[in-house]
């Protein structure tokens, strides 16, 4: 009998399910999100807007240098979802023990390169001189906490895999608040700027990392965590890193470009910076609810190819597509219209706010297209290819905005030039994540049907 805050994805209408397990992983998304906005808003309302600037300008390097581990995360999702669709105990057991020592080695990793790499990549992104001393602080005091940030991503994914997205959400809720208070008390009472959020965010994921390690230890099912019986499976390991690798290097390649956009960014100035670090932020929001969806899609699909409920794969496809349309429209164009009150929150400087919606009129409104292009991505990497998603991101997103930059920007050299690759990215994606997944389906499990675009 499934627990109370486990999923059967394996059988029943498809809908209700998929409603259930996403709505908790949105707002466990969000919170996540209110960590960094968190920063953004205490010191851009108390410390000014060269801090808000040095904080945004981090974001797409801090992306660049952990997204392969999240990556591999994503690998331990779809191994502990298929073994447990599958009712394999042992596997299900070795597999959770791999991917929580491989965080833990990760982490400890990321925090000697995110500290060593800092100064130089940031110096090589364009920051400017007002911004790069506290840009440096806030990353590397950001990465000391990088062991707990794996531990409780991969934990999360773990609790994801066998449905269970409710907990993940109280864990967050207590980090969150506990951020929220910290940030107001270093920076507000303490004075210590970017130092002091950067201090309050690790604090917070040490708290949500310990609380996921607690669940899973205390756990009475077969994913049960035993610490002093962790160790690196070679089979589960190797097989997270076939399907994590792919996903974790497209997310580095990602991020790339957007370093790459950053700099192009940085170009026009610290206001330029600062509005698009806070219409990114406000973006965010709306881009960490469509990847839920994302999640939900990599999840369901992973428990039925285990559970070899074929016809059940198509079916969740088409209602994660339905869902991310109907949500990324709402959420994507009210972020825009409301972006006047939004941006308020982040400065009051009338340039940056300026600066900030003319982001989101290009970005945010048609952001639905990147939420169908990663649940298309979400169902492929669930099937166990994921090879395929990765080359078509790469090919259809990033080169096309690396081009773009190198190409149309100098010809046009104005910020709606560099914004408007998001949404043609996007679109191309689209049809060639379509076309990978009817021929996979085909190929591997037989005719795809009810798919309803």
């Amino acid at each position: 009998m499934k627990k109370s805050y486990e999923i059967d994805m394996c059988s029943g209408p498809v809908f209700g399910k998929i409603l259930r397990f996403s709505v908790p992983l949105i707002l466990s998304g969000v919170l996540q999100l209110l960590f960094n906005a968190a920063d953004i808003i205490v010191v851009g309302r108390f410390t000014g807007s060269d801090a808000l600037a040095a904080v945004g300008s981090t974001s797409a390097l801090i992306n660049l240098l952990v997204n392969l581990f999240i990556g591999v995360s994503v690998g331990a999702n779809v191994m502990v979802a298929r073994y447990y669709g599958s009712g394999s105990e042992k596997e299900v057991f070795q597999t959770v023990h791999t991917a929580v020592l491989t965080a833990l080695v990760g982490g400890c990793f990321m925090i000697f390169a995110g500290i060593l790499a800092a100064r130089p990549v940031l110096e090589l992104m364009g920051t400017p001189d007002d911004v790069l001393p506290q840009a440096v602080l806030y990353m590397r005091i950001y990465f000391i906490g990088m062991p707990a940030f794996m531990v409780y991503n991969f934990g999360a994914a773990i609790l994801r895999a066998i449905g269970d997205t409710k907990r993940p959400l109280y864990f967050l809720s207590a980090a969150g608040v506990i951020n929220v208070l910290l940030n107001l008390l270093l920076v507000i009472i303490f004075h210590m700027g970017v130092e002091g959020v950067a201090i309050a965010t690790v604090v917070s994921q040490v708290i949500s990392a310990v609380l996921v390690v607690f669940c899973l230890s205390r756990s009475d099912g077969i994913y049960r965590l035993e610490l002093h019986k962790l160790h690196i499976h070679k089979d589960k390991l190797v097989a997270m890193l076939k399907i994590g690798l792919p996903a974790g290097f497209q997310g580095m390649v990602f991020n790339i470009s957007n370093v790459l956009i950053q700099s192009s960014v940085n170009s026009f100035g610290s206001l330029a910076m600062a509005g698009n670090t806070a219409a990114s932020n406000i973006e965010g929001f709306v881009y960490i609810s469509l990847n839920s969806i994302y999640q939900t899609a990599l999840s369901f699909t992973s428990q039925n190819i285990g559970a070899r409920q074929f016809k059940r794969v198509d079916r969740v496809l088409t209602v994660c597509i339905l869902i991310v349309t109907v949500l990324g429209t709402g959420l994507g164009v009210g972020a825009y219209l409301l972006g006047d009150v939004l941006l308020h929150i982040y400065s009051s400087d009338p340039q940056v706010i300026a600066y900030g919606v003319s982001r989101l009129a290009v970005i945010s409104v048609p952001y639905a297209l990147c939420g169908i292009m990663d649940v298309l991505a979400g169902s492929l990497r669930g099937m166990g290819c994921s090879i395929t998603p990765m080359v078509t991101s790469l090919t259809g997103a990033c080169l096309l905005r690396v081009l773009w930059i190198f190409t149309v920007f100098k010809i046009y050299h104005s910020l709606f030039t560099i914004y408007i690759s998001y949404p043609v990215s996007w679109a191309l994606v689209i049809l060639m994540n379509v076309v990978s997944y009817v021929v996979i389906r085909k190929r591997r499990f037989g005719p795809p049907r009810g798919i309803r675009i």
